[in-house]
Formats: C-alpha cells, structure tokens, sequence
C-alpha cells in the first residue's frame, strides 16, 4: 500500500490527517463519557445496577461514534465508488452497510432524548415528532441504497431531504419546548434548536442542491444506471483508489462536519442520560390561574 501521497502538499491528506484527530478526540470523549455513567451510579445509589452497556443512549452512541471513526479512517464516496485505500474494507458494501447501522443508531438517540423531553413538558407535539423519527430514517436509508446500487443520485437527493424534514421538525418541536424549561435544561434545548436550524439551512441550501446538480448532469449525459444485480456485485467489488483533490472537493465540506459536529451531537445525546433525572426540577410549572369572583346579586326594598 502506497503512502507516497501523504504529504503536506496534498490537501487529501492533510484532510485526511483531520478525519483521524478528530475520531481520535471524539473515542476518547466515548470512554469520558463511560467513565462518567460508571461514577453516575456510585452517585446514585437507588439506580438499577444495570452495566453500562445496557444503557440505551450510550450503546447507541457507541455504534454511532465508533461507525463514524470507521469511516474516518476508510473514507470513500459510494456512488462515485472512490476511495483513499485499497482494501476490501473500502468496499461500498462494507462502508454503507457501517454508516447505515451507525445512522439509524443517531436518529434512535433523537426519538428517544426528544420523547422524554415531551412526556416530562407534557407536548403531544415533541412525543409524535419523536415516534416518526426513526420510521422516516428507515425510509431515507432505503433511498441511499438505491442510489448506492443503482448509481442514480435521485435517491441521495431523496435520502438527503428527508434527514433535513426529520430534523426541520425536530427543531420545531425543541423550539416549542424552549419556553417550558428553565435554566441549563433550556439553554441545552435551546441551543440544540440553533444547532439543528443551521444544519438544516446547510442541508437546504449546500448538500441537498449538490446531489439535485449530479443528478441533473447524469440526465443530461444519459447515464445507464445500474440494475439490482449487477449494482449488488459492483457495490461490493469495485473502487477506484484516488489521492487527487478534485473528485474529493465537494465531499470534503460534508464529510468533515459529518464527522465531527454531528459526533459531537450524539456524544451530548449521550450524556443526556445522566442528567434525565434532574429534568423535572427545570420544568417550568403552569400557575394556576385565579378563580374569577362572580357577582352577587343584591336586592334593594324600595321604600
């Protein structure tokens, strides 16, 4: 295996160098994190004394962290089939099949982090947000596939639009809770909702038109498209090794915040198993309104 590319002169490589750091710092942050749910129970003495691998939010993390440092290490474009390293692990298959589980163990960390938000705030609203989370993360993973198989970008296009609807939703529901919190509970909601807005603005206007283009241009070239078959076999046996900048450059914006930002996300989510506790404490009480004084009637004798 050549390394003859990993020089400072190439931006690849230096991206690269970025990917490892950052899936360095954020596996380190992974074992803080258990070590914190471990001294969590000493704290708490009343708590089950489950291990912490039966804690849902961790174990999802875990996957997720762990799926994305994965693919830190072997980056590779699907539908393009390119690839920093030639290994079998750089294979489509292999990558698509890790970031599915990994993603599907995200958006299970959302319904259940925003669920619990609304039982606590007692929303409807955040409860059924939080339910149709991970059924519409089945259906855009389902659409990655299809463009993987088939090499038609209409399904990122569609995959894509839907993890920027989930999370437009999400958003509505975090800001709607907003107000019945106080404290560090509604300053951690409310700066997950100016999180969310800034990756869907993101989403809307940079990754969701960047697919809509490639696939505009594969229309126009009247690009054949792959059939089940033969797109299962391709999938799992082609890669094109590549160190240049350019059929790069367009992954290298979303990879690199995919990376990083959004571990960091699911890391927060984690740890809000630690403090789920303490949540109703920061729930903002309605008061009880005054009850209205009727007017009694009074009757006056002429004389």
């Amino acid at each position: 295996m050549s390394v003859a590319w990993l020089d400072w002169s190439n931006p690849v490589a230096i991206w690269w160098v970025f990917l490892l750091l950052v899936s360095a710092v954020n596996i380190a942050a992974l074992l803080r994190l258990r070590a914190r749910y471990r001294s969590s129970r000493g704290d708490r003495p009343a708590a089950k004394p489950a291990t912490i691998w039966l804690e849902p939010l961790f174990l999802l993390c875990a996957v997720y962290v762990l799926g994305c440092a994965f693919r830190s290490v072997l980056p590779r474009a699907d539908v393009q089939r390119i690839a920093l390293f030639d290994t079998w692990l750089s294979s489509v298959m292999v990558g698509r099949s890790v970031a599915t589980v990994a993603e599907l163990c995200f958006a299970a960390q959302w319904a259940i982090v925003l669920y619990a938000l609304g039982k606590v705030a007692n929303s409807d609203t955040a409860k059924n947000i939080a339910k149709a989370i991970v059924p519409t993360i089945v259906l855009a993973e389902i659409c990655s596939w299809y463009a993987v198989i088939t090499t038609n970008f209409f399904g990122n296009v569609l995959e894509n639009s839907l993890w920027t609807i989930t999370f437009l939703f999400i958003g509505i529901a975090l800001s709607r809770l907003v107000p019945r919190f106080r404290g560090p509970a509604q300053f951690a909601i409310a700066a997950a909702a100016a999180g969310i807005a800034a990756y869907v603005v993101f989403m809307a206007t940079i990754d969701v038109p960047m697919y809509f283009g490639r696939w505009q241009a594969d229309l126009a070239t009247g690009k054949d498209y792959l059939g089940l078959i033969a797109g299962l076999h391709d999938v799992a046996t082609r890669w094109i090794v590549t160190h240049d900048i350019a059929p790069w450059r367009d992954e290298i914006a979303w990879m690199s915040l995919y990376f990083s930002t959004a571990v960091w996300g699911s890391l927060a989510l984690a740890g809000f198993g630690l403090v789920k506790h303490l949540l109703p404490r920061y729930r903002v009480r309605a008061l009880l309104s005054r009850a209205t004084r009727r007017p009694v009637a009074v009757r006056v004798r002429s004389s």
